[in-house]
């Protein structure tokens, strides 16, 4: 099973991923832990992501797109694997079908978190007091939403042309969530 999972910060995503993964015995692959492995174990991807994380740019595609190859070609990931942050953009789309395509296979869904924008609000604000994130002000969280409706919107409806986009209503139990992933899927959840 080859997945994405998309949503907005805070639609639970990394909590869903890891009951998504383990379902299907796949790894749940996040950019940001790539990003974070590279730096430290200071490969040359990771020296060079460091150089643009440190001047509080994004990474270039180019840099990215060779990350997640790498990770994808790991052993682990032969049997599928779900992408959390990545591809970000039309361009990063088109590489991810092409690093699929050269395996001889294809992407079979793309889960998409849906949240009331109010709702993520809150979570989010209450994760920053606990994790004590100053910078996560209402604004921020606010334009950050902002950003990943524009952002995401292409994609979204790129993967809804194929029809592999299952939108899923991320609000309520985590449970009742993961249910309803696994109904989407056709999955029937183990109890």
């Amino acid at each position: 099973m080859r997945l994405i999972i998309m949503g907005p910060p805070g639609a639970g995503k990394g909590t869903q991923a890891k009951f998504i993964a383990e379902h299907f015995g796949i790894p749940a692959i996040s950019t940001g832990d790539i990003f974070r492995a590279n730096v430290s174990q200071g490969t040359p991807l990771g020296v060079e992501a460091k150089r643009y994380m440190d001047a509080g740019e994004y990474v270039p595609d180019e840099v990215t797109n060779r990350m997640v190859r790498n990770r994808i070609d790991e052993p682990d990931a032969t049997t599928g694997f779900l992408l959390d942050g990545y591809p970000r953009t039309l361009a990063q789309v088109e590489e991810l079908d092409g690093m699929i395509a050269f395996t001889g296979h294809r992407l079979d869904a793309v889960v998409c978190l849906t949240v009331d924008q109010d709702e993520i609000v809150q979570r989010l604000l209450q994760r920053a007091q606990v994790e004590g994130r100053a910078d996560d002000t209402e604004d921020v969280i606010r334009r950050r939403q902002e950003l990943y409706v524009e952002q995401t919107a292409p994609l979204i409806e790129v993967y809804g042309g194929r029809g592999i986009v299952h939108q899923i209503d991320g609000m309520g139990a985590v449970e009742d969530v993961t249910k309803r992933i696994f109904e989407a899927l056709d999955v029937v959840p183990e109890s």
